[in-house]
């Protein structure tokens, strides 16, 4: 066996690194709630470009076309709040107080009092409607929904957050390169050239996905609650809603939401209700997959199902709302960095 000196050397420069790589993990994490909103007014903005591009191609000057942009999304914003929130939050409350009726009844045809010690839950009979009001009222705050103010605090974090996101969503809008200026001011000059690719390929996958997530889920909000509507399943509305939020999984998130409504069917109407709001579920679905997905396939950002799952729920986790809006941005721009390296075209120092 060969004797062997190791010998390690560390430098006053090595040192200083290290140190200053350390004090700034530890600034960004005092600052992270700021960093949350610079990183969300990105994504903000990166959706809007698709959009401010096409009113320039109509000759409209790029502040116009900005401004046009926000007023569009701001009085969208407002419009729910004032019109669309009080009654689905009404609906809400109704369905809390109807759901220990639905329990019953389901229990009654199902049993289901037999397996919910399995998982570790209280007998459904214990629910009562006071109790189902008073939770869902403490887990998703509902009265603070009620006013734009407590709407924007509980969305994004505070008021003063979402004048951040406003404020630098807009200059990232309104300038062409703002964004990249901003990668310029924060990236070491070396790493530069590469980062900035990086953003650009990741800018348009991020447009991409924000628009069509939110084409996707109107029009799957709107299938759905027209078809419960004319089924007269009660709280169509909510439960449209829910088909909609539900969009954002892929693969699962139809099937899950379609489990609180055909529920609600069969406890309410019976089997053929039930069976009929199954169906309803199962053809909206094929439309998706045949007809809608096709037409709105700006939706992809070419990030696995799985990949978005896990992000979707490490971003919620972390971060709320605003989580939930950046993990899949995020999760593109790591897998473009990730095949990056891959094919060996990770150069930072060009």
């Amino acid at each position: 066996m060969d004797d062997r000196n190791l010998n390690v050397s560390i430098t006053v420069g090595t040192v200083f690194k290290t140190v200053l790589v350390g004090l700034l993990v530890v600034f960004l994490y005092t600052i992270r709630d700021i960093v949350l909103d610079v990183f969300t007014a990105i994504v903000i903005a990166s959706a809007m470009e698709p959009a401010v591009v096409g009113l320039r191609r109509h000759k409209v000057p790029r502040v116009a076309a900005v401004i046009l942009v926000y007023l569009i999304l701001l009085s969208i914003f407002f419009s729910i709040v004032f019109f669309f929130l009080p009654t689905v939050l009404g609906d809400i409350i109704t369905l809390a107080q109807s759901l220990p009726e639905y329990i019953s009844q389901l229990n009654a045809v199902t049993s289901l009092d037999q397996y919910t010690h399995v998982f570790g839950l209280p007998s459904l009979s214990t629910f009562s409607a006071g109790s189902m009001v008073a939770a869902i009222q403490g887990v998703f705050g509902v009265e603070a929904y009620s006013t734009a103010y407590g709407a924007a605090s509980k969305i994004f974090g505070g008021v003063l957050s979402l004048i951040i996101i406003i404020v630098f969503s807009f200059y990232f809008a309104v300038l062409e390169t703002g964004v990249d200026d901003f990668l310029r001011i924060i990236v070491p000059r070396p790493h530069q050239p590469y980062i900035l690719g990086l953003w650009r390929r990741s800018q348009h996958k991020i447009g991409l996905w924000m628009q069509g997530q939110m084409v996707l889920a109107l029009i799957m909000g709107v299938l759905v609650f027209m078809g419960l509507s004319i089924l007269q399943v009660p709280h169509a509305l909510v439960l449209a809603l829910i088909a909609a939020c539900f969009e954002i999984i892929p693969v699962f998130g139809p099937t899950l939401s379609a489990v609180p409504a055909v529920a609600i069917a069969f406890a309410d109407g019976g089997a053929t209700l039930g069976l009929l709001t199954v169906g309803l579920y199962v053809v909206a679905q094929q439309l998706e997959n045949h007809l809608i997905y096709p037409l709105v396939v700006t939706r992809v950002v070419g990030v696995p199902p799985l990949l978005v799952i896990l992000a979707l729920i490490i971003g919620a986790k972390l971060a709320g709302f605003l989580g939930i809006i950046l993990s899949v941005p995020i999760a593109a721009t790591i897998q473009e960095l990730v095949r990056d390296i891959e094919r060996n075209r990770l150069s930072l120092g060009e």
